[in-house]
């Protein structure tokens, strides 16, 4: 059994038992969190999509830890302009265990 849900304006496909790195969220480490914006259920032949959403479907799960992603880096130059600029950027991340999928 999975689910697609909107998280943050991000679709994920969670299933239960899995860990994911989603965007950040304002929920303390170790407190549970519910995502009710779920646009598919699927449990074996049978789906389940909604218009825009599942009625009465929601996914719980648990914050493990909050963090951020590696560094990139963002060079911009224009040759023979002596123009070059370096970023770098670090994405915030919340990483969450799926407990279950209600339908």
């Amino acid at each position: 059994m999975y689910a697609i849900v909107d998280i943050a304006g991000k679709q994920f496909r969670l299933a239960e038992n899995q860990t994911v790195k989603v965007p950040r969220l304002q929920v303390p480490e170790g407190e549970k969190v519910t995502f009710d914006r779920v646009l598919l259920i699927a449990s074996g032949e049978e789906v389940k999509v909604g218009q825009p959403v599942v009625e009465g479907a929601k996914v719980e799960a648990s914050v493990l830890e909050h963090g951020r992603e590696k560094k990139i880096i963002v060079f911009k130059k224009k040759r023979r302009k002596n123009y070059k600029r370096k970023k770098g950027h670090r994405q915030p991340f919340t990483k969450i265990a799926v407990d279950k999928i209600i339908v």
